[in-house]
């Protein structure tokens, strides 16, 4: 009897230190390796969709620095006194009024044409292979029926539909990892502002669990948390039981935003945003990291863009090509309109992206930085690889030949979407590549180009 007690006992004390195998500080937090699949995906859509869309306007032209040009900022820059509030704050009492609020908004957020299938099929087609979601934005609205905000969810008021939900379902069933952007903080919830404690410990983390254990998103991807330090927001109490105890403890991955202190410093991925994180290049970044920018100069739709503003298919895709062979990944946002719908630019962008990856998806998909890449500096070329094979892409079709050092003798040679030989030779550790002349039918595909060296890494 004794011994079953004590093996009991034992079996009680092997399970209790398993589950709190992370414990709530960084040391502890920041040992925790990134689920591999993170690293693997290398492409996902950003979606920031609100109460914000219905304005659906920040001034694009405008010289007032890149953040002020952010639509789904419309609830805060309207009482503003800097140099773009005054510009918003114009508009809106020019449209509405003066004594309309930004909380009248809501009930013109229907999303009565949102066919959460349709995008998910979209992204999918885009050779995406993560999706996030604004579950909430700074403004406190949630898209999903929220305990804790009460009549200012997409329930309660505007769609009368879970769209947290609703869309984690469509996701999924289409194969695709779904994760949830999260605001920290509100702009103007009293709680917020006058007892932080309160805040964080009856509303936030109430809200970003109930989020987790409902939907059991792939990734939770935290902002607006540079009011305070890490310390205050209880970062690390949250993140030891979203890794100890959570429904998704094996396979969520965060981000870097858990204090104003954290970014590049602590979490599971770093990220920049258009190519900026705390006013420093993102280069040089070693651990798991990821870009994320909007195809224009927002996040949330802005009606005022004009194609000038998007970026060309082209430049989309030497982006994702660039950031992946920097050993990232490229999180792309798309600004849906209030009622639901992702604006034809936007979605001929992504297909633009996903047919160029139909051919050349297996040097993005799964791949690494080559650590040798900075001793191959040519111009418009870009590396990646996989096992032991090394993926050359040409961001402008080469004109002369290639010569590519740090390599084995290589297998074989080919130029993805290519059906003829590739010419190349060996010298020493170098290997000098002939680009094909491609005549009409040849090649189908354009943007860029990716030659594929068979066995030549060790």
């Amino acid at each position: 009897m004794k011994r079953l007690i004590l093996l009991s006992l034992l079996s009680l004390f092997i399970t209790f230190s398993y589950a709190q195998k992370y414990k709530a500080n960084w040391k502890s937090i920041d040992s925790r390796p990134i689920p591999q699949w993170f690293e693997d995906v290398k492409f996902g859509i950003f979606i920031h969709w609100g109460v914000y869309s219905v304005p659906a306007w920040a001034p694009a032209n405008a010289d007032i620095g890149v953040y002020a040009k952010y639509a789904e900022w419309y609830g805060f820059r309207i009482n503003d006194d800097s140099k773009a509030g005054k510009l918003f704050r114009e508009y809106h009492n020019k449209m509405y009024g003066e004594d309309f609020l930004y909380q009248d908004f809501a009930p013109r957020f229907k999303a009565q044409h949102w066919n959460p299938q349709q995008w998910a099929d979209l992204f999918k087609r885009a050779g995406a292979r993560y999706v996030v979601l604004t579950s909430k934005h700074h403004e406190g609205f949630t898209l999903w029926p929220s305990a804790q905000s009460w009549n200012w969810n997409s329930v309660d008021i505007g769609p009368h539909r879970d769209i947290c939900g609703d869309l984690t379902t469509a996701v999924k069933n289409a194969g695709l990892h779904m994760g949830f952007y999260y605001s920290l903080y509100e702009w103007y919830n009293p709680l917020y502002h006058n007892n932080l404690e309160k805040y964080v410990d009856n509303h936030m983390i109430p809200q970003m669990k109930d989020l987790v254990s409902s939907y059991e998103p792939d990734i939770l991807w935290t902002d607006g948390e540079w009011d305070h330090p890490n310390e205050d927001w209880k970062s690390t109490e949250f993140l030891a039981w979203l890794y100890n105890e959570s429904p998704v403890k094996d396979q969520v991955c965060v981000n870097d935003r858990w204090g104003k202190e954290t970014r590049s410093k602590h979490g599971g991925f770093y990220t920049t945003e258009y190519d900026l994180v705390h006013d420093g290049k993102s280069d040089g970044l070693e651990k798991a990291w990821e870009e994320c920018r909007g195809i224009g100069t927002s996040f949330g739709y802005n009606q005022m863009e004009t194609v000038e503003n998007y970026m060309s298919s082209e430049a989309l895709i030497h982006l994702l090509i660039e950031k992946v062979a920097g050993g990232g990944n490229l999180l792309l946002d798309v600004g849906p309109t209030a009622d639901g719908r992702i604006p034809v630019i936007q979605q001929q962008r992504l297909l633009d992206i996903g047919k160029w990856l139909e051919t050349n998806g297996e040097a993005i998909y799964e791949t690494r930085k080559w650590e040798c890449a900075e001793d191959n500096d040519i111009a418009d070329v870009y590396f990646t690889k996989k096992g032991k094979d090394l993926y050359v892409h040409c961001t402008r079709y080469p004109t002369s030949d290639l010569k590519i050092k740090g390599l084995k003798k290589a297998s074989s040679v080919s130029l993805l979407g290519y059906a003829g030989n590739v010419k190349f030779k060996k010298s020493g550790k170098t290997i000098t590549l002939s680009a094909p002349v491609l005549t009409p039918g040849k090649l189908t595909q354009t943007y860029a180009w990716v030659f594929k060296l068979e066995n030549v890494l060790k």
